[in-house]
């Protein structure tokens, strides 16, 4: 086995307790140049390209990850974390957490619903934000910890709330007073607690 074979073998093996097909996206550029993102296969399109992303926290159906021990991420990008949290008064710790559970780092990450990029950000966050291009690392982390920002602000810090809300927005956290009684947002909630206790121990 050669060195690039003895990587890949290695990277694969530690990737083992995170990746499991839950989403897969087709991505392919139509004849005026702008490249589309569908989780429906395209029909009339001869190129197009398949993406798969593993099982996210946001997925309740996504119960064969031991969030406890699933490989943390405490470098990957790094810098635009950094900037993000010291802009918006974030803790870089909940960040990750959010970016984890979100799109397992996948800048390019699109979901069913349409939410895209490293934080998933739907179409219409991004345009309050004035996220001008949602797959540039930098614009999608500055993007998503501002909307996080403002939920810890609306939520008078609580982190549990705030997550919620990124997770069903913040009018259903008003509704029912607290974590809303969604399977989804309850379980989102539960990984999200465990992925920032994690990456705060590991001084992320």
């Amino acid at each position: 086995m050669n060195a690039g074979s003895c990587a890949l073998a290695v990277l694969t093996l530690a990737l083992l307790p995170v990746m499991s097909l839950a989403d897969r996206v087709y991505k392919f550029v139509d004849a005026d140049g702008i490249v589309h993102y569908t989780n429906i296969r395209p029909e009339g399109v001869s190129r197009f390209s398949t993406l798969d992303f593993p099982c996210y926290a946001s997925d309740p159906a996504c119960q064969q990850v031991d969030w406890e021990r699933v490989p943390l991420d405490t470098s990957a990008f790094a810098p635009e974390i950094g900037q993000a949290s010291s802009k918006h008064g974030v803790e870089p710790s909940l960040i990750r957490a959010i970016i984890h559970a979100e799109s397992a780092y996948q800048p390019d990450a699109v979901s069913p619903r349409g939410a895209q990029g490293l934080m998933q950000l739907m179409p219409g966050t991004q345009q309050d934000l004035g996220v001008v291009d949602v797959f540039q690392p930098a614009s999608n982390i500055n993007g998503g910890t501002s909307y996080l920002a403002q939920m810890l602000d609306e939520f008078d810090g609580d982190v549990r709330l705030a997550s919620a809300a990124y997770n069903a927005g913040p009018g259903a956290v008003r509704k029912y007073g607290g974590v809303p009684p969604y399977s989804e947002t309850k379980e989102y909630v539960r990984r999200i607690e465990i992925l920032h206790r994690r990456y705060r121990l590991a001084g992320s």
